[in-house]
């Protein structure tokens, strides 16, 4: 749709533009497709034109999926079925994805590292941190281990300017900072200040797009409030109920936009027992906090892109990257659908036997056919409508 709509239909960028500027966002953090439109708006307009893109493609979706936060908590009040099948959906989602990028891995030594980041992302699943160093060390083993490209590479020197990173620089260490000492006094209102921390994190530090994105969410709102140290611990930690997350991992595979915009989602689920008001800015703030860190990063490092090109090595690493993404997102759906289908192993035959039909009626859907996202959410709507 891009190569369509700016290179061959309006000319903002020539299909070499756009191929570069989409091999540059698939090493940054955050979502390629938004990373992508935003710096076409960049080399066209500059910094203004790129705020502006920016909003008018994640608009949409933030509204769609704030609305869903809402929608979302009263119908489970209410008892509605409509999304009971929603969540082995998403897990069928998931495999679809992992499946699909892993022809994507050629190299053996490459192989080896998505091995290597599948088991050590199953074994320390529950610690917050493992998904960047996983990446650290699989594009460093990418350095040293990956076949080397012999074709010439392209330069051409850029002017750097500092104040992105700078203004980056300032957000993290800002939020880091007043999340944690928000904690520590535990502040009445600390929840939405921990909110932002956690998104602009996630923003700055999930590479491979939702795929990874959602299971790193998963793990920081419903396995790690569950854990004995944090129930000691910190008892006010931001926790959201697993068949609501998986609804929303879901419902915004159904919808146009970014799928980063499942933050506005978890941010007003996040807050939903503080009242309209406080959920509403809950929806904000996660918006805000997961889109501008990726954004900050791309207006400064895209200057350097070309700059980076003469080194060869940056193409080995973006291999043992994208290696270890693969890895993760594998051990990311064993880890979900582990604990999401043993609890449903307590329900009746039928139920049982519906939860796994949808979860492979998925993946085949999307794998073997030409049927849409959007229509296979909303088959499993109607499903659950019909069943419930």
């Amino acid at each position: 749709m891009m190569m369509k709509t700016f290179v061959e239909k309006r000319k903002d960028v020539t299909s070499k533009e756009l191929l570069d500027i989409n091999a540059f966002c698939q090493l940054m953090p955050g979502a390629t497709s938004t990373q992508t439109l935003t710096l076409i708006g960049y080399k066209r307009g500059g910094i203004p034109l790129a705020i502006l893109t920016l909003l008018i493609w994640m608009f949409p979706a933030i509204i769609i999926m704030s609305g869903l936060s809402f929608i979302v908590h009263q119908t489970s009040s209410n008892g509605l079925p409509i999304f009971r099948f929603i969540q082995p959906m998403a897990l069928g989602f998931l495999a679809f994805a992992s499946f699909k990028t892993l022809k994507l891995i050629k190299q053996p030594s490459s192989r080896i590292i998505l091995f290597l980041s599948a088991v050590a992302t199953y074994v320390f699943f529950k610690t917050p941190w493992i998904f960047p160093i996983i990446l650290i060390v699989g594009g460093t083993a990418g350095v040293f281990f990956n076949e080397k490209n012999e074709e010439p590479v392209k330069w051409k020197e850029r002017p750097i300017k500092w104040f992105p990173i700078l203004l980056f620089s300032f957000f993290f260490i800002s939020a880091a900072f007043v999340s944690e000492t928000a904690r520590k006094n535990d502040w009445t209102y600390r929840a939405p200040f921990n909110l932002f921390e956690n998104m602009y994190r996630f923003g700055s530090f999930v590479f491979g797009g939702a795929d990874v994105l959602i299971p790193v969410m998963y793990e920081q709102y419903v396995v790690r409030p569950e854990t004995e140290r944090i129930k000691s611990n910190n008892q006010n930690v931001i926790k959201i109920n697993r068949e609501d997350f998986l609804t929303g991992a879901g419902m915004v595979r159904a919808i146009p936009g970014p799928a980063f915009s499942i933050s506005s989602y978890i941010g007003g689920m996040s807050l939903q027992n503080k009242g309209w008001s406080w959920q509403l800015a809950g929806c904000l703030i996660a918006s805000v906090g997961i889109f501008l860190p990726s954004f900050l990063l791309c207006i400064f490092f895209y200057p350097m892109w070309e700059n980076l090109h003469r080194f060869k090595a940056m193409e080995r690493m973006m291999h043992g990257i994208n290696a270890a993404v693969v890895g993760i997102m594998f051990a990311s759906i064993v880890y979900l659908i582990n604990d999401t289908v043993v609890p449903e192993l307590e329900q009746p035959l039928y139920d049982i036997v519906l939860f796994f039909a949808v979860i492979a009626s998925t993946f085949v859907s999307l794998t073997f056919t030409k049927i849409q996202a959007p229509y296979v959410a909303i088959a499993c709507l109607l499903l659950g409508w019909l069943v419930g």
